[in-house]
């Protein structure tokens, strides 16, 4: 669709951009953070990000509950059982199952685009957000440009925060748009940087909008295609498309519980 290669063309600017010679220097507390963001203009002008963008990292709020949320990741410690226990794995599987059956038509367009059956979709779906009962309350902007300055990861979080001054350049989100603590937005907790890249205007209005469940689900969809999913392949552990779910979060009980909970949604 139009609105995928015009994010994709903008993503290709925010990959391929040189740092400046005065790259903004990392920090580990606030105190370094307005200076920050006086020296990533710098680099979000250089990678293509407009006025909107700036103006929104320049009111930007360094994000302590990020840092915290960050520093305390504890749930991908724990067993698969009790990962599954804590995340609400039967709920999910019956409340998934339910929304297979009324959108079935829905998943079924979704799956004959991108290759990726309903169970997949509808567990992220479920795992991230509840089903889009609770998609955050942190600022996104401030978020991710708070752990592109943080030195702890920051070469990961820079490409996502101006992935966000883009998506604000383009109307997708603005300077006060709620998400989670490490910036994800919409119904499945993008990325902003993978949303630039991903992101699909399914309802047709002309705007890739992650806070709309169709717009959501199947970007979600498109990044999977496009990370390698083999359609008619298998997604449980060992399985060909085990390796895309892999792709879509780092944890590998994340992935193992993605996987469980999908097939017995499809089942």
């Amino acid at each position: 669709m139009r609105s995928v290669s015009i994010l994709s063309t903008a993503f290709a600017l925010l990959a391929g951009f040189a740092a400046p010679l005065a790259a903004a220097p990392c920090g580990n507390n606030s105190g370094g953070f307005a200076a920050w963001k006086s020296a990533f203009a710098q680099e979000a002008a250089s990678a293509g990000v407009g006025q909107r963008g700036l103006d929104a990292l320049a009111q930007a709020q360094y994000a302590s509950s990020t840092i915290a949320a960050d520093r305390n990741q504890k749930s991908f410690n724990y067993s698969l059982e009790k990962f599954m226990q804590v995340r609400g794995a039967d709920t999910i599987v019956a409340q998934g199952r339910q929304r297979k059956a009324r959108d079935a038509g829905f998943y079924a367009s979704l799956e004959a685009r991108f290759g990726v059956p309903a169970g997949v979709i509808i567990a992220i779906h479920g795992m991230e957000t509840g089903f889009g009962g609770f998609m955050g309350d942190s600022s996104v902007v401030s978020a991710i440009t708070t752990l592109a300055y943080d030195c702890r990861r920051s070469d990961f979080f820079k490409p996502h925060a101006i992935g966000a001054l883009m998506l604000v350049d383009r109307g997708a989100i603005t300077g006060s748009t709620k998400g989670a603590k490490h910036g994800e937005l919409g119904h499945t907790q993008f990325l902003p940087g993978n949303a630039l890249r991903y992101g699909v205007d399914a309802n047709g209005d002309g705007r890739v909008d992650f806070y709309n469940q169709a717009d959501a689900l199947a970007s979600t969809a498109n990044f999977l295609s496009q990370k390698g999913w083999q359609r008619g392949a298998g997604y449980g552990e060992g399985q060909t498309n085990f390796a895309v779910i892999k792709q879509w979060n780092a944890a590998g009980v994340y992935q193992k519980a993605i996987a469980i909970m999908a097939a017995r949604i499809d089942g």
